[in-house]
């Protein structure tokens, strides 16, 4: 084992440098040796195959954001599971009964932005609300 402490870490450090070089030197060859010929095609935004309709600036409906939030909090509150799940032998019964008012929790705030019609994306639920 290594006298100093951050010898340890030198492998790590030298891979961060080799991929950081490898990519700075072939972003930089790509810009040296490609073409660079913009065209009416070449400069239109790509939508899937279909011809773009009106601004790329558009407004989107806060609903968008409300589930993109509700996504990211309960995919972290499912990182929890994971861990919870190395460990449940060691914890025995008491962790079991943790977890469950943990998802019990969970699925009280799913009940409650189910309830609230934030997960409704039909054209009637959007009426019904002053978004």
């Amino acid at each position: 084992m290594p006298d100093n402490y951050f010898a340890r870490y030198l492998p790590l450090l030298l891979h961060i440098g080799i991929v950081t070089g490898l990519a700075s030197v072939i972003v930089i060859l790509s810009q040296l040796v490609g073409q660079h010929k913009p065209g009416l095609a070449k400069m239109s935004p790509y939508e899937c195959g279909v011809e773009p309709i009106g601004d790329a600036q558009g407004r989107f409906s806060v609903k968008f954001y409300l589930v993109a939030m509700l996504f990211i909090l309960f995919d972290v509150e499912a990182v929890f599971l994971y861990p919870w799940a190395v460990v449940l032998r060691e914890l025995r019964m008491f962790g079991f009964w943790e977890m469950m008012v943990y998802i019990g929790i969970v699925l009280v705030g799913l009940f409650y932005v189910w309830k609230k019609g934030v997960l409704d994306w039909g054209l009637a639920a959007a009426r019904r609300r002053d978004f």
